[in-house]
């Protein structure tokens, strides 16, 4: 399998760039990311979905549903992919160091 180096750590991603092991993320791997995606720099609104989807994440080892994520976060589907340019799933899920979710293409 494919990996990644981040500050000296090998972390090991599937053939569409997802960490395979969650618990190997860290901001560092977000930033990572956000980088490779064309994202310059992480706000405080791109931490509010990184962190809901890592909570989320760690409660149900799922994912959640779109419509969830926006409602909880307060962030409308429009306001999440200017955050995400590739998307809730794509985008938003990678730099939350979640695998990529079911029904992701």
């Amino acid at each position: 399998m494919p990996s990644i180096n981040v500050n000296g750590v090998e972390i090991e991603i599937d053939e569409d760039g997802f960490i395979v092991d969650p618990d190997q993320w860290n901001e560092d791997v977000a930033k990572y990311f956000a980088q490779v995606e064309g994202i310059n720099e992480l706000t405080d609104d791109h931490w509010k979905v990184i962190n809901y989807l890592r909570d989320y994440y760690k409660q149900f080892q799922i994912a959640p549903m779109i419509r969830k994520l926006c409602k909880e976060t307060g962030c409308s589907l429009k306001y999440i992919y200017e955050l995400f340019p590739t998307g809730p799933a794509k985008g938003a899920c990678k730099l939350a160091g979640l695998p990529k979710p079911t029904g992701c293409v």
